[in-house]
């Protein structure tokens, strides 16, 4: 089925008890990237017990379509981690906790219930936490919509208008086994060698904000003697997050460019994103939040989410919203206010139908 709307998607009312029962079930099931099919499933019936189309596309997505004036989208995927579903009384009312409260379930969501209850178009996408596969197979495959509303944690009254890149790359090195008394630097010496001049080639500057900084990370390492004692081998996983200005080129140029053994083989980049704050959806997002009370924040990420690809395929504009403290981002705490979940679909539902009426 395509995504391409003919006319006014029909609208249903969702309470504020089924949007919350949602949430509850779909962080009650495990979802780490690429097992995230019973939690579309469960996506898929939500809309349908809405009297809405909706389906798993070839990647898995869900895909429910309707007017496309805005496109609600989050991912279905989140971490692995296990932290106990519960939803407890605190200082800020009842709070859920669960892996993906906050990272995106919570956004998810909040933007089904807001689709259901505004008629319009929703994709939840996979895999966003390893290679937004979904998300890439999302802008290939659909026709561009009017506007998007990205759905990562910002708080209730925050906007994200921009995120760093994203360049992953793995660097591996062979050498002729010895003896440990030789001069001669091994495979393990030149991954860690190639590592120092990367880390001084980006060193940060601490009176610089690090959403304009690159960010170089190892995130694992292997080495030592080959199978047969023949070999020293040594493979380092590295990822760089590159903020608007500079190109994942560039920075690959740089870190190529300091090898004096070894290779790097790089995946896919995603660029960098900074979305003007005057685009009608950003406007809609801003009154819409003081109408629910709160004082509107712009905010750009250090991280990379889905929007990146999003607005590198698709000439419309777009934002990034949803509920949750982002500083719990795959943290064992992970938990969120329900009434902020409550304010953010109200948030969503006011945006979606400004946008309609335009």
């Amino acid at each position: 089925m395509s995504d391409a709307s003919t006319g006014a998607g029909a609208t249903a009312t969702v309470s504020t008890a089924a949007a919350r029962d949602l949430l509850v079930d779909l962080v009650s099931i495990p979802s780490p990237s690429g097992e995230e099919r019973e939690a579309a499933e469960r996506l898929v019936a939500f809309f349908e017990a809405h009297d809405r189309d909706a389906w798993l596309d070839e990647v898995g997505n869900v895909r429910a379509p309707a007017d496309d004036a805005v496109l609600l989208t989050s991912h279905v995927d989140t971490v692995p981690g296990e932290i106990p579903v519960e939803v407890a009384e605190s200082d800020e009312g009842e709070v859920l906790w669960g892996r993906g409260s906050v990272d995106a379930t919570g956004p998810l969501a909040a933007m089904a219930a807001a689709a259901v209850r505004a008629g319009v178009s929703f994709a939840g996408v996979v895999r966003e936490e390893t290679d937004s596969a979904g998300a890439r197979h999302l802008v290939a495959e659909r026709e561009e919509p009017e506007a998007v509303v990205n759905g990562e944690p910002t708080g209730a009254d925050g906007l994200a208008l921009g995120y760093r890149g994203f360049l992953p790359g793995t660097y591996v090195a062979t050498s002729e086994s010895g003896h440990t008394s030789r001069p001669e630097p091994n495979a393990v010496q030149h991954a860690m060698r190639w590592w120092a001049r990367v880390e001084d080639a980006f060193e940060t500057d601490p009176y610089e904000p690090v959403f304009e900084q690159v960010t170089a990370k190892p995130v694992g390492v292997e080495g030592g003697f080959t199978a047969d004692g023949l070999s020293v081998e040594a493979t380092l996983e590295a990822q760089f997050r590159v903020p608007p200005g500079r190109s994942a080129g560039e920075v690959r140029e740089v870190a190529d460019g300091l090898l004096s053994a070894g290779t790097v083989t790089w995946s896919d980049p995603i660029p960098p994103v900074m979305a003007s704050p005057r685009t009608p959806v950003a406007r809609a997002l801003r009154v819409a939040v003081r109408e629910a009370g709160g004082d509107p924040r712009l905010v750009r990420k250090t991280g990379t989410s889905d929007m990146n690809l999003y607005a590198d395929a698709w000439d419309c504009p777009m934002v990034t919203y949803g509920p949750g403290d982002s500083d719990l981002d795959h943290a064992p705490n992970e938990h969120l206010p329900l009434d902020e979940f409550d304010t953010a679909v109200a948030v969503l539902v006011d945006v979606a139908e400004r946008l309609t009426e335009e």
